[in-house]
């Protein structure tokens, strides 16, 4: 049985940091592409960010140089390191692992 947890989402104020935990379980890890989505009501969800097998990284234009993508092959988990939150970060994030989603984590981003 496969599961996709996240952890690690909450309510910071403008300009923290959180560090998004994506652990994984029942796929080999090591050969899936990791991908943070987001989603705010009534939007589609969006591509954040994504890290494939051999370390190959997407970042959407909104968050590049502010949140990174990395993976633990060793620990079966991904993580997304968010610095300097704006509001406009506020949404359920999202991690996939190779086709399987997580049920989310909200972070929320006040002024």
């Amino acid at each position: 049985q496969v599961q996709v947890v996240e952890s690690g989402g909450g309510l910071v104020q403008a300009g923290e940091s959180l560090r998004l935990s994506c652990a994984v379980s029942g796929i080999t890890f090591s050969i899936a592409t990791v991908g943070w989505y987001r989603q705010v009501p009534a939007k589609q969800r969006e591509l954040v960010a994504s890290i494939s097998s051999d370390d190959s990284i997407t970042l959407a234009d909104s968050v590049k140089g502010r949140f990174t993508i990395s993976r633990d092959n060793a620990k079966n988990t991904g993580y997304l390191q968010m610095n300097s939150l704006q509001p406009e970060d506020t949404a359920v994030y999202y991690c996939k692992a190779w086709a399987f989603w997580g049920q989310g984590t909200q972070v929320t981003v006040s002024t």
